[in-house]
């Protein structure tokens, strides 16, 4: 069974190497069309500093972090989490924490005070992760289709 250890974690900005990230983000934002429209969407994020962050052994992406920096008066200078998963089949592996530990990292290199990400209210799964990584549920998030 393939763990952290066995993984590489880099930052991606090739479109190949992005490209190579849709079947995996797609389980989790099931709603994107395809992998033409992700690209389209991650270059528009890109100009508002979002990065992603991959779990890879050889070509294949196990896991990903999608990460942006940011600001508010909350927060102060954050790093935000958008976007976590790790492939089914290898939770419970370590490759999440490992893909924490490195945002966790790229935040404080870039002088942030707090790492944040929201989760659905129905991801009882994920929260147990989330609080055992040491992050604490803060708030509600809120949202309206206009």
């Amino acid at each position: 069974m393939t763990t952290a250890t066995d993984c590489r974690y880099d930052w991606l900005a090739a479109p190949d190497e992005l490209r190579a990230c849709f079947p995996l983000m797609r389980v989790l934002r099931p709603h994107l069309n395809d992998a033409d429209d992700f690209l389209q969407r991650l270059q528009r994020q890109a100009e508002q500093g979002y990065r992603l962050l991959a779990a890879q052994v050889g070509d294949e992406v196990l896991g990903l972090a999608g990460c942006r920096l940011q600001e508010n008066l909350l927060h102060g200078r954050f790093f935000y989490v958008d976007d976590l998963i790790t492939r089914e089949d290898l939770r419970s592996q370590g490759i999440g924490d490992r893909l924490l530990v490195e945002a966790r990292t790229e935040a404080l290199r870039l002088g942030c005070a707090n790492l944040v990400l929201d989760t659905a209210l129905g991801n009882a799964r994920g929260q147990r992760f989330y609080y055992r990584q040491g992050l604490l549920g803060i708030g509600m998030h809120f949202r309206q289709e206009l």
